[in-house]
């Protein structure tokens, strides 16, 4: 109730803020605003607005965000769905302040939220996922896509500021080019452990593993902040043994107690991934430090001694 109410106070500060002509750029979260800062090296530098260690589903907004997103000219999130606190937001931004959703680049490979008997998904995940057809929102996560986005964030900052489109484009080029060297580079790194099995415990990961062909076997539906029941550990453990899987991945948010509680008993080894880089610090760097990342927390827990 109280987040709902600073909420409606900061976007009617929003409504009466002079219009300035701003020529900033606004980002929503750190693996995007890493990729525009990339295009942008040398021209400006983007602001994030989902800094530290908070999560972009739950993230909310301070009065120096909003009145940063006030003077914008640009603001690049990934999707509505992913970020469910921008569509009210973005409808009180004056017309000026165009809003880019990345995943809408043309060219960006999406995939479903995975269904079946060993994905599962609580209901603040399925909320959030992404489109209302159920579409991943992750899809940063797959260097690939991260290619599109980059060349179709060039054109956006290039006829949003043509002055210096050529030098918009040349970043986007060389950012391109260390993303293919990256792809190659973790698909030697993930071949040796691409049969292993594994589950997660938010689904986060899904065009990663298909982009370098991992063994996810299931996703197990743990809230971070409500601990499973007795019977529900029970089960969560019979999930696990018969999935086979080798480790059972959480992310930061997760109570690693919790987290032990569930694979009590189970022989699987527990791993920490960070999708949405949480624990990293962010920079035009942090796409490439954050892919390096999972590949290297993967490798270390499925290559463990039992």
């Amino acid at each position: 109730m109280m987040r709902s109410l600073v909420l409606a106070f900061l976007l009617t500060q929003l409504t009466v803020m002079p219009v300035a002509a701003g020529t900033a750029v606004v980002v929503t979260i750190k693996p995007v605003h890493a990729l525009v800062a990339g295009v942008m090296h040398g021209i400006g530098e983007p602001k994030l607005l989902v800094r530290g260690s908070s999560s972009p589903h739950a993230y909310a907004l301070r009065p120096s965000d909003a009145a940063a997103l006030y003077d914008a000219a640009l603001f690049f999130r990934v999707s509505p769905q992913l970020e469910p606190f921008t569509p009210k937001i973005v409808q009180a931004l004056p017309k000026e302040v165009q809003v880019v959703s990345v995943i809408d680049a043309p060219g960006v490979e999406l995939l479903a939220v995975r269904r079946g008997p060993t994905f599962e998904h609580n209901s603040r995940h399925a909320a959030h996922a992404g489109a209302p057809d159920m579409v991943d929102g992750h899809a940063w996560l797959d260097p690939e896509n991260a290619k599109v986005m980059v060349a179709y964030i060039a054109e956006i900052l290039s006829r949003k500021d043509p002055a210096h489109s050529d030098a918009f484009r040349s970043n986007a080029q060389e950012l391109r080019q260390r993303l293919e060297s990256l792809r190659r580079e973790l698909e030697q790194t993930l071949t040796p452990i691409a049969d292993r099995p594994y589950v997660v415990f938010h689904d986060a990961m899904h065009y990663f593993e298909r982009r370098f062909g991992l063994n996810a076997v299931g996703s197990i539906s743990v809230s971070p902040e409500i601990p499973p029941s007795a019977a529900r550990l029970i089960d969560l453990r019979k999930k696990l043994r018969d999935a086979g899987a080798q480790c059972a991945f959480a992310e930061p948010k997760f109570s690693m107690a919790l987290v032990s509680a569930a694979v009590e008993g189970t022989g699987v080894r527990i791993g920490m991934l960070d999708p949405e880089a949480i624990n990293l610090s962010p920079g035009p760097d942090l796409y490439f430090t954050l892919l390096r990342t999972l590949a290297a927390d993967l490798t270390r827990c499925l290559t463990m001694p039992a």
